[in-house]
């Protein structure tokens, strides 16, 4: 058989490999570079031969069963005229393929959901949050509709919820925006809180190769949430101190008594909430009267332990580790003091007071007995704001005790609590 010949179906169907060898080749003679390769087990395929830079090469086009001849006479010639421009059509089959693999990619990119993301940003950012933080990415993703642990109904959707179904390539201002102006007139703080944890989230997608470029870049701009949440004005609630007598009678008039002591220590030790309720026993040293914190800022701080904190702390059951303990909790310790304290708040007959407004309480109420700003700050933990208070004041415990205890005993007394630490045992009595 003529190894020459041009094409048909009939001939291409003939081509066979003599016995003994492994192919056999067949040239078109109308298309230069198209030929037929043919296996011995029979498998036929079309394949292109040309010479370039004086090298020959050879590149296989497809199985004649998915190629017509017309098609591979057509991609013969268009590798002809690359091989006459001095291109190597393997190559740029390659980048042909590449390309097309990126563009493929891209498709599957665009197409990725919110959800998925976010559950790729909990997972590699989760280890370095706090647990009160995931829980916040954990509900505000939720999407609602279980049963609810207290009474006969389901829970709602959280504020993220109805982003989680969309595309990441849907994030953009304008849905932003529409999302957050929605959720803000249902529950304007949960909306808050929710952009923010959001605008962190697209800030991880754009600095994470998987998913860099995919939401837009602006989709949390300022002009976002200046237009779309309300303006958050400061808090200032405050004991005054006129108000020290009917707060404290409230308080300690709680019948919990993890909870009434919490709620004293908060006031008198001026801790964050979440500061105070991790306290363990092992962080109390009652012989050298201090107590270790873990701090938001420095990552722990050492606090005199005053007198009458001392004395609320050692009544407490040591039930577990914990401090503030809590058998009905699944931590073991306390959760959310926040209902007692509302509740005991309007028994005294006082204006609205946040667990965060007795941290404000106690550096307001230091300055009745003229503490010194710095001293003040450095019990309750706030950042240095001075180059002399960061660099030149290293104040010992006894110093801070000094202080600690004048607030402290200003503080009983105008609440019109007599207090007498014993050497034996401390106990608290109330006034005639």
């Amino acid at each position: 058989m003529a190894k020459w010949q041009n094409f048909s179906t009939d001939r291409v169907a003939a081509f066979k490999c003599q016995p003994g060898k492994q192919q056999a080749l067949f040239w078109d003679g109308k298309t230069p570079g198209l030929g037929v390769r043919v296996t011995a087990s029979g498998t036929k395929s079309y394949i292109f031969e040309a010479t370039l830079n004086g090298r020959t090469l050879r590149t296989t086009i497809g199985n004649v069963r998915t190629w017509s001849i017309k098609g591979a006479q057509d991609e013969a010639t268009a590798l002809k005229a690359l091989t006459d421009k001095g291109i190597d059509p393997r190559q740029e089959r390659a980048k042909l393929a590449a390309e097309g693999e990126r563009i493929k990619d891209e498709s599957k990119r665009k197409r990725v959901a919110v959800m998925d993301a976010w559950a790729d940003y909990v997972k590699d950012r989760s280890a370095k949050w706090s647990a009160r933080h995931t829980a916040d990415h954990a509900a505000l993703a939720h999407p609602g509709g279980v049963s609810a642990k207290k009474g006969d109904r389901k829970t709602e959707p959280g504020t993220l919820a109805s982003l989680m179904p969309l595309r990441l390539a849907e994030l953009d201002p304008t849905r932003v925006k529409s999302w957050l102006e929605t959720e803000t007139a249902h529950r304007p703080t949960q909306a808050a809180l929710a952009y923010r944890l959001l605008r962190a989230f697209l800030n991880w997608c754009h600095d994470t190769p998987g998913y860099r470029g995919i939401a837009a870049i602006d989709a949390c701009n300022p002009r976002v949430a200046k237009d779309a949440l309300p303006r958050k004005n400061a808090k200032s609630d405050c004991l005054q101190r006129e108000q020290l007598p009917g707060w404290f009678a409230a308080v300690r008039a709680i019948q919990n008594p993890v909870i009434a002591a919490y709620l004293q220590a908060l006031l008198l030790t001026g801790a964050r909430r979440e500061e105070l309720a991790g306290l363990t026993w092992a962080d109390v040293d009652f012989r050298w009267q201090a107590i270790t914190i873990r701090d938001k800022v420095e990552g722990e701080r050492t606090i005199p332990l005053t007198p009458y904190v001392a004395s609320l702390l050692s009544a407490l059951t040591r039930r577990n580790k914990w401090v503030f303990s809590s058998p009905a909790a699944k931590s073991g310790r306390l959760q959310e003091p926040r209902i007692q304290h509302t509740r005991a708040v309007a028994i005294a007959g006082l204006p609205s007071l946040t667990l965060h407004g007795l941290r404000r309480s106690f550096g307001t109420l230091s300055e009745w007995v003229e503490c010194p700003a710095g001293v003040a700050a450095q019990i309750m933990g706030h950042k240095p704001s001075a180059t002399a208070e960061k660099h030149y004041r290293v104040r010992p415990l006894d110093l801070l005790r000094m202080w600690h205890s004048k607030i402290e005993a200003w503080i009983l007394q105008e609440a019109g609590i007599t207090f007498v630490p014993e050497q034996i045992g401390l106990r608290a009595v109330d006034a005639a």
